[in-house]
């Protein structure tokens, strides 16, 4: 199950860490293939066969079907027609993307990927300074190139975009550089701007977690934007509320205002992959249903 998207078939279409960025935060290590030269790494009709042998065979549970890994799936050349296929023949699916951005400077990539419900990249950076040190990008990368193609698709993508900001303490999160994200984003303008932190050991060592109080100034210099803080180490320290964590407690609290899972991780004070388990049992239920605006999914009562 995913933090951010629900019961999640997470498909990988990449050989492992085959990417265009070492980034130094990365929990599946260092990156091996070092590249930003597209190519059939995994034959699309592989990728296709297998999600058809999965999915017409009575799969459990299945919210969205996410093109992820540990790999830069955009670097496979059928990415577009693994994406075409699924909303083809699988309609009731959601299809996601997590990308790292950078090859979105590209139009063919971007015409690609514009079927997909969410598309959820990573922005680490807006400096190039910081982008070098956080991100390490392959040959010829630069962080404009990123800015630039992920601009471009915000003006021509219907679909949700939800953008990810790994917080590494003391490199990208400086005045200037805040002043500079808070910027981009009011000009891309995504339904949600993640922030994050490391919660599992990264490549290098060095990268340490960035604190609550800090996640939550840097929430609160980008508001009014839709921020919300992803990182398990922030749900897991807010354990301040005393209302039990029960779906009767739950349900009360919903049946006031309809509540994001993030809402519920944060009322109650326990993870959101606790919350999500929680709200999909009383969603089974019929309890609650969902509903969507401006991108973000709510549970409301019925």
């Amino acid at each position: 199950m995913s933090r951010r998207l629900g019961f999640s078939l997470g498909v990988d279409i990449i050989p492992v860490k085959t990417c265009s960025l070492d980034c130094v935060y990365c929990e599946c290590g260092q990156t091996t293939l070092h590249t930003n030269n597209r190519g059939e790494y995994i034959p699309a009709e592989q990728i296709i066969g297998e999600l058809d042998d999965f999915l017409n065979n009575n799969p459990p549970r299945i919210d969205v079907i996410t093109l992820a890994g540990s790999g830069e799936p955009t670097l496979n050349t059928g990415t577009g027609k693994i994406i075409s296929h699924i909303k083809t023949n699988y309609p009731q699916y959601k299809v996601a993307l997590l990308t790292n951005a950078v090859l979105l400077s590209q139009k063919e990539v971007r015409e690609e990927i514009l079927l997909t419900d969410f598309v959820l990249p990573s922005v680490d950076a807006v400096f190039e300074s910081s982008f070098q040190k956080i991100n390490r990008p392959a040959d010829g990368v630069r962080v404009d190139f990123v800015l630039d193609g992920l601009r471009k698709f915000t003006e021509i993508y219907k679909g949700i975009l939800w953008v990810e900001y790994f917080v590494v303490s003391q490199i990208n999160d400086s005045e200037d550089e805040l002043c500079a994200f808070k910027k981009y984003f009011e000009e891309i303008k995504p339904a949600r701007i993640q922030l994050n932190s490391l919660d599992r050991p990264g490549t290098c060592g060095w990268v340490k977690p960035a604190s609550t109080e800090r996640l939550q100034e840097i929430q609160k210099f980008f508001s009014p934007l839709p921020v919300e803080i992803v990182s398990r180490n922030f749900n897991v320290s807010q354990t301040k509320s005393p209302q039990n964590f029960d779906k009767e407690n739950i349900l009360k609290t919903i049946s006031r205002r309809p509540l994001t899972v993030e809402d519920v991780a944060v009322i109650f004070g326990h993870s959101i992959n606790d919350a999500q388990e929680i709200c999909r049992l009383l969603e089974k239920d019929g309890e609650v249903e969902e509903t969507t605006l401006n991108g973000n999914v709510y549970f409301k009562a019925k």
